[in-house]
C-alpha cells in the first residue's frame, strides 16, 4: 500500500477536511497518496478541492487529488473512507434544538445522547446503511474510519446492519482532555503516561501518571484550592466519582440526569445551554472565509491538528506501531459493559490495522452510567434495525437528561414532533406518529 488512495464522505466540511490534509501531507511517506473528494453539495466540494491542492503545494506534497460527486466513484478501489458526513446540516441542528425547547428540555450540544442524538443517529443512518454497501462491493479491505456523530451509535448501527468489520470511530476528546490536563498540572504532555476507557464523550482517566507517579492527588489539592475550577461540570463530575471524565463540561453536562434541569445548577457550572448552534454559525463562517479566501488565490493558513485518522493511515501504511483511542464494538474489552455496545479504549495500530486493548472491568459507578448511555444507543440501534418505531420513544425515556425534566406522556409527544419535522430523512418504517 505503497500509494493509498483516502476517500473524504463529505469533503464539503471543508475546515475539518483542512486540517486532516494537513497532518496527512506532513508524513513523508504520505505525500503521493490519491485524495478522493465526495460531497452532494457543488459549491462546497470545489472549495475542498481547492484547499487541498492549497495545502499539498504549501505541504510540499504531490498528491493526486480528484473530486467526485457520485460517491461510488470516490469509494472505488480507495484503501481508507474517512466519514464526516452531517445529514441536514444546521438546518437540522436548529430543529434538534428548537423543538426540545418548547417542552423544557435544555441542550447544550445536542450530538451524542438525549433527543438531539437520537434523531441526528436515525437521520444518518440510511446514509450509513447505502455507505455500508458502496464499501462492500466497492472498496471491501477499505478501513472506514468514522467521525460522524453520535459516534457511539453510529458505529454500533455499522456494525449490526451492514456487517462491516473494519469500522473505527475517532475522536479527539482523550486526547485534548489529557493535554489540558498536563498543561494544568504543569507537566510536559510528552511525559506523561494514562490510560482511559468508557464510551465515546463518557470516557474515564483511569491512571495519569508522570514519572511513574500518580497526578490525581496533584489535581485534587489544584481542585480543592480553586473554586472557578469547581464551577466545572466535569470537575464536578470527577469530584463525586473518582474519575476525571474525558469530555467537555457541555458534553457531559447531558448524559447525567444531575444539571440541566437546574436553573442553579445551570449557573453554578456556567453551562451554555444551546452552545451548539453558536458553533454551527461559526463553522458557517469559517466555511465562507475559507471559500471567499482560496476564490481570491490567498493562501490558506496550514496548520496540523493531531487528529487520529491520519496516524492511523499512516500506521497501517507504513507499518509504523502507534496507540490511539478508537470507538468499537466491545466484544469483552470492558467486562462491565454490553457486549455489542460500542466503547473507547485504546487500540494498537500497525500494519496489521486497529487492533482494541482489552481494559477489564471499571469501576462499578462508571460503569453504571456507561451501561445507561449504552442503553439509549442500543434501543436507538434496534429502532432502524428492527423497523420498530416505537424504541426511538424508549431510548428518549430511557436517555437520563430527557427523562428527568419532561413526563413520560410528553417524551411521546416530543418524538412525535421530531419525527414529524425529520420525517423525509427518515427510514420510512420509522415515520409513524404513535400518539400516547
Amino acid at each position: 500500500m505503497s500509494t493509498p488512495k483516502i476517500a473524504f464522505i463529505g469533503a464539503g466540511s471543508v475546515v475539518f477536511t483542512q486540517g486532516l490534509l494537513a497532518d496527512l501531507f506532513a508524513f513523508p511517506e504520505l505525500k503521493n497518496i490519491h485524495i478522493a473528494l465526495h460531497d452532494i453539495d457543488a459549491e462546497r466540494l470545489a472549495t475542498a478541492e481547492l484547499a487541498a491542492r492549497d495545502i499539498a503545494v504549501q505541504r510540499e506534497a504531490h498528491p493526486r487529488i480528484t473530486a467526485h460527486a457520485d460517491r461510488r466513484a470516490a469509494l472505488d478501489g480507495a484503501d481508507f473512507v474517512i466519514n464526516i458526513v452531517q445529514v441536514g446540516m444546521g438546518e437540522a441542528t436548529r430543529t434538534d434544538f428548537d423543538i426540545p425547547a418548547r417542552y423544557g428540555l435544555r441542550q447544550t450540544i445536542g450530538d451524542t445522547l438525549g433527543v438531539g442524538g437520537i434523531f441526528r443517529a436515525l437521520r444518518t443512518f440510511p446514509l450509513l446503511r447505502s455507505l455500508g454497501e458502496d464499501i462492500a462491493a466497492l472498496c471491501p479491505q477499505a478501513w472506514l474510519l468514522n467521525y460522524t456523530n453520535p459516534m457511539a451509535m453510529n458505529v454500533q448501527y455499522l456494525a449490526q446492519a451492514t456487517g462491516l468489520t473494519r469500522v473505527v470511530g475517532l475522536c479527539h476528546s482523550v486526547y485534548w482532555t489529557m493535554r489540558d490536563l498536563s498543561d494544568l498540572l504543569g507537566v510536559p504532555y510528552e511525559e506523561v503516561t494514562y490510560r482511559a476507557a468508557g464510551v465515546n464523550h463518557q470516557a474515564w482517566v483511569l491512571r495519569f501518571e508522570h514519572d511513574g507517579t500518580d497526578l490525581y492527588p496533584r489535581l485534587d489539592a489544584m481542585v480543592e484550592a480553586d473554586e472557578q475550577l469547581r464551577r466545572r461540570v466535569r470537575v464536578d463530575m470527577y469530584r463525586r466519582l473518582g474519575y476525571y471524565p474525558t469530555e467537555t463540561s457541555e458534553h457531559s453536562s447531558e448524559y447525567v440526569p444531575w444539571y440541566l434541569r437546574h436553573d442553579s445548577e445551570i449557573e453554578r457550572l456556567r453551562l451554555p445551554v444551546g452552545a451548539y448552534l453558536r458553533i454551527v454559525e461559526q463553522n458557517v463562517a469559517a466555511y465562507e472565509k475559507t471559500r471567499d479566501a482560496l476564490a481570491a488565490g490567498a493562501p490558506l493558513p496550514v496548520e496540523g491538528t493531531m487528529e487520529y485518522a491520519p496516524q492511523i493511515i499512516h500506521s497501517i501504511t507504513t507499518g509504523t506501531p502507534r496507540t490511539v483511542y478508537g470507538n468499537v464494538p466491545n466484544h469483552g474489552l470492558i467486562d462491565n459493559l454490553p457486549a455489542h455496545g460500542v466503547v473507547e479504549v485504546p487500540c494498537l495500530v500497525d500494519a496489521l490495522g486497529v487492533q482494541p486493548t482489552r481494559v477489564g472491568a471499571l469501576p462499578a459507578q462508571l460503569a453504571a452510567l456507561n451501561r445507561t448511555y449504552l442503553s439509549v444507543n442500543d434501543l436507538v440501534v434496534r429502532a432502524a434495525v428492527e423497523d420498530e418505531p416505537r424504541h426511538i420513544r424508549h431510548a428518549a425515556m430511557t436517555d437520563p437528561a430527557t427523562a428527568a425534566t419532561v413526563t413520560v406522556e410528553r417524551i411521546w409527544e416530543l418524538c412525535d414532533d421530531m419525527v414529524r419535522a425529520h420525517a423525509d430523512r427518515l427510514q420510512p418504517s420509522l415515520r409513524a406518529i404513535l400518539g400516547t
